[in-house]
C-alpha cells in the first residue's frame, strides 16, 4: 500500500504546490492525486483539508459524492454497468447479473481472488447507447447479454 512508499508525502507536496489554495481547487487536486496514485489515499485527503482550509468532513463529503473518486486502489479491471432510466428499460439488471455470472464476480464486491469488480451506476448520461457498460473506461454501448462474452473474453486478453 502506498502509505509505506518513502515519497508518499513529497509526491502529495509536489501536487499541492501545483494548484492555488482556494478551497474552489479542492476537487482539481483530488483529481491531480488519484491520476498520480490511482486512487486517493487517507494522507491526501488530510492534507487537502489543511491546504484548502476545510474540514476533513467536507473533504471526504466530497470524496463521497462523485463516483469518480476512489479511496481504494482499483483492480485492475473495472466494469461498470449504468442502471439509469433508458438503461433500466433496456435490461440493465440482466445485463449486471448475467455479467456477474460470467466473470464470477459478486457484483459490488471487490473479490480479493479475482482482479476484477463490477460496479453499478445511477447514469452515466449517454442514455441513446442504452444500455451501457463501461470495461476499464472504455464504453461499450448497446450491451445485449450475448455481448457479454466476448466483453469478457477481451478482458482475459488484456492481462
Amino acid at each position: 500500500m502506498m502509505k509505506n512508499e518513502p515519497n508518499l508525502k513529497d509526491r502529495l507536496e509536489r501536487l499541492v504546490a501545483s494548484i492555488p489554495a482556494g478551497r474552489s481547487h479542492l476537487i482539481l487536486f483530488l483529481h491531480r492525486v488519484q491520476q498520480e496514485f490511482g486512487y486517493l489515499p487517507e494522507e491526501a485527503l488530510a492534507r487537502a483539508a489543511e491546504y484548502f482550509t476545510v474540514s476533513p468532513a467536507e473533504v471526504y463529503g466530497v470524496v463521497t459524492f462523485y463516483s469518480a473518486f476512489q479511496m481504494k486502489p482499483r483492480p485492475q479491471h473495472e466494469l461498470v454497468v449504468c442502471h439509469g432510466t433508458a438503461c433500466h428499460v433496456h435490461g440493465a439488471e440482466a445485463i449486471h447479473t448475467e455479467l456477474a455470472r460470467l466473470l464470477g464476480v459478486e457484483p459490488g464486491k471487490e473479490d480479493q481472488g479475482k482482479d476484477v469488480t463490477i460496479r453499478r451506476v445511477n447514469c452515466l448520461g449517454c442514455c441513446a447507447l442504452a444500455p451501457v457498460v463501461v470495461v476499464d473506461g472504455e464504453y461499450q454501448g448497446r450491451v445485449t447479454r450475448n455481448s457479454l462474452e466476448k466483453i469478457v473474453e477481451r478482458l482475459s486478453g488484456k492481462k
